[in-house]
């Protein structure tokens, strides 16, 4: 049954609730998709992924964690496998192993496509909560570069010049239009 694009940012929005609903890049700009061998292990790491997706939505997180890691050890160069168990290890609380996959995911995306984006994201929201400011900006830039618009709204949000220059513009602009400021 293929889902619609609503009921896939619905799916997104309770597996990563830090993401904004709807933040999910088009399937068609994904190079690491398009790229990939259509391979029996690369469609049965996906069958896992999906399986393991399904077990995170219904709480089972240690079956979810089963299907992750064949993912992971079946097809090691995909890098959804690994930003799907990130994303597990975040919601277990093991930060470190959410780092570890996170950077796995960024290493086999080549800084392309989809995965590399969601990854930058997921680290630099790991980064801001841990105070790491610099390194949360400077993730969130690579991403937004990816095309995230959550990583587009974070940078502004913590580049204070970006805010600023944002504010002058639009006060401008309303200037422009003759309504007041």
């Amino acid at each position: 049954m293929a889902t619609s694009e609503k009921d896939q940012a619905v799916l997104e929005s309770i597996f990563n609730p830090l993401l904004p609903l709807g933040d999910i890049p088009p399937k068609h700009q994904d190079e690491n998709e398009i790229n990939e061998e259509s391979t029996e292990a690369s469609k049965r790491s996906k069958d896992l992924e999906a399986s393991g997706v399904e077990k995170a939505e219904q709480g089972d997180l240690e079956g979810a964690l089963e299907c992750f890691n064949e993912a992971c050890e079946i097809c090691p160069s995909r890098p959804s496998c690994f930003n799907n168990r990130a994303q597990l290890w975040r919601l277990k609380g093991d930060v470190s192993s959410a780092l570890e996959d996170l950077n796995k995911a960024i290493e086999l995306s080549r800084d392309r496509g989809s995965a590399a984006a969601q990854a930058y994201t997921q680290r630099g929201l790991i980064y801001r909560l841990n105070g790491e400011e610099e390194k949360a900006l400077e993730d969130f830039t690579k991403a937004a570069q990816l095309g995230s618009t959550f990583a587009k709204t974070m940078v502004v949000q913590m580049n204070p010049y970006a805010a600023m220059c944002n504010k002058m513009l639009a006060e401008a602009i309303n200037k422009l239009r003759g309504e007041p400021q």
